[in-house]
């Protein structure tokens, strides 16, 4: 995945560097992940890097539109590197463990208002709530 990282970076017009790099792999093995979780696992594997470091590279892939920025309620932002199709999330009410879900429908938005308010819909976010096979156990 190096090279494909690298030539994402480039296509977006951004740098190729090692922070961006090593947070790109992180985000790869642990999707759904908050600024505070990346730093840890980052500082963890011997990068030395800030907190507010973390939170730039965040948000320059997050504009460059090389991750997806989710904000389930009563947590922190969390990043993700699946984009470009239209999927859902399913957060757990007990720990918090978030999960994608496909959209049934597929298309954008997925869902219609009953009054749009003069708006033209481009998407509709959608978050299930429930307890994962974790949570059910205990």
């Amino acid at each position: 995945m190096h090279a494909s990282f690298e030539h994402r970076l480039r296509e977006a017009g951004l740098r190729v560097t090692g922070g961006r790099l090593a947070l790109l792999h992180v985000l790869e093995r642990s999707p759904h992940s908050d600024a505070v979780s990346l730093h840890r696992t980052l500082v963890a594997a011997d990068a030395r890097t800030s907190i507010q470091s973390v939170h730039n590279v965040l948000a320059d892939l997050t504009v460059a539109g090389l991750l997806r920025r989710i904000e389930p309620a009563n947590s922190p932002a969390r990043y993700e590197l699946r984009i470009g199709d239209n999927h859902h999330h399913i957060v757990c009410t007990s720990c918090g463990a978030v999960a994608d879900v496909d959209c049934v429908v597929g298309h954008a938005p997925c869902l219609a208002p009953s009054d749009t308010a003069g708006f033209t819909l481009a998407t509709a976010e959608v978050t299930f709530w429930g307890l994962c096979a974790a949570c059910q156990s205990l």
